[in-house]
């Protein structure tokens, strides 16, 4: 798996994905540092979870799996979640992981506003 070590929200969050899904290949990605946050933090995270667990589920369906998976970081110090789930099959037609858009909240936003005036 991917990324190995990270804070310990990053692992939390690979444990849980690894014991509900049992993923064939999983990234945690700590994106926090690409938002006005604490340099350290962990607050935003994408994750790529490829199960044969998603096999016949929605896309919808998916992401509130994960999302059920993880309410304990949702609720408290996780704030953005990306998820990217896919079947093993639909991986290996597509591995690619999707970028994140920048940061449009806090510093970002009040230097465009800003720039406007």
């Amino acid at each position: 798996m991917a990324g190995e070590g990270g804070g310990p929200i990053e692992v939390a969050i690979k444990e849980k994905l690894m014991t509900q899904f049992q993923p064939s290949h999983l990234e945690v990605i700590n994106e926090s540092y690409m938002h006005n946050v604490p340099r350290g933090s962990e607050t935003h995270f994408k994750v790529v979870v490829i199960s044969q667990a998603f096999e016949n589920e929605s896309l919808i369906k998916r992401h509130r799996l994960v999302n059920a998976a993880l309410q304990a970081e949702l609720d408290g110090p996780v704030h953005a979640l990306s998820i990217q789930a896919k079947t093993p099959s639909q991986w290996a037609g597509n591995s690619t992981i999707t970028k994140s858009p920048p940061c449009l909240g806090g510093m970002a936003r009040e230097q465009r506003e800003q720039q406007k005036t």
